[in-house]
């Protein structure tokens, strides 16, 4: 479900539509779920909410009401049956994320982290997570594995916790990793770069499922 779920954000990202070419991604749509999801919300809220114009974010609306996904009414917009159900088999996968306020990472103002739940084994060389972000405007990103007790950045670092102690203890406290979870950490310049960074990361754990 997972990668279907990846898929059917593209799917609809490349909708085509009259007028100009569009101006917001799958991150866009992901996050007018995750939206959706929390309450109704009309669509000028939505489009100040995902940084983007009137007319890109109406059409994200239709293409998601095409695919049965979102509903309107003079409330807003809402999740269907079928938009919770997709929302509801992400979130088994991607369940937590959280600003980082103090992070040594980057050395970035603004910070953002995403959990994904036993994922350590789709873990390649990091490289793939640090591009897909750098691509949506985040500086960089940075994948920890959550194993046997301890934060570890594969293939280069088993002595994170002592390296980056005040990041640790935000990791732990905030997101509260298991055996095998994997953590994105994503810096950048804005707080919705640092987001859509570590969202555009995380998504490409889903490469493999």
């Amino acid at each position: 479900m997972p990668h279907k779920f990846k898929k059917l954000l593209e799917k609809i990202a490349k909708e085509k539509a009259p007028g100009p070419a569009p101006t917001f991604s799958v991150l866009h749509i992901l996050k007018t779920l995750e939206l959706t999801a929390e309450k109704a919300i009309g669509r000028t809220k939505l489009a100040e909410k995902l940084g983007i114009g009137q007319g890109a974010t109406r059409t994200i609306i239709n293409h998601l009401k095409a695919a049965n996904l979102i509903s309107s009414s003079r409330k807003g917009c809402t999740l269907t049956e079928k938009g919770w159900e997709i929302w509801n088999e992400y979130k088994k996968t991607f369940q937590k994320k959280v600003e980082i306020e103090k992070c040594e990472l980057f050395g970035t103002k603004y910070n953002f982290a995403v959990l994904a739940k036993n994922c350590g084994h789709k873990i390649k060389s990091g490289m793939e997570q640090r591009d897909a972000a750098v691509k949506v405007g985040a500086r960089g990103a940075v994948t920890i594995l959550f194993k046997n007790g301890h934060l570890t950045i594969p293939s280069v670092s088993t002595d994170f916790e002592n390296a980056f102690p005040e990041t640790t203890e935000q990791i732990i406290k905030a997101l509260q990793p298991e055996e095998n979870d994997v953590i994105v950490i994503s810096g950048a310049d804005t707080l919705d770069a640092a987001e859509y960074g570590a969202a555009a990361a995380a998504l490409t754990l889903l490469d493999d499922c």
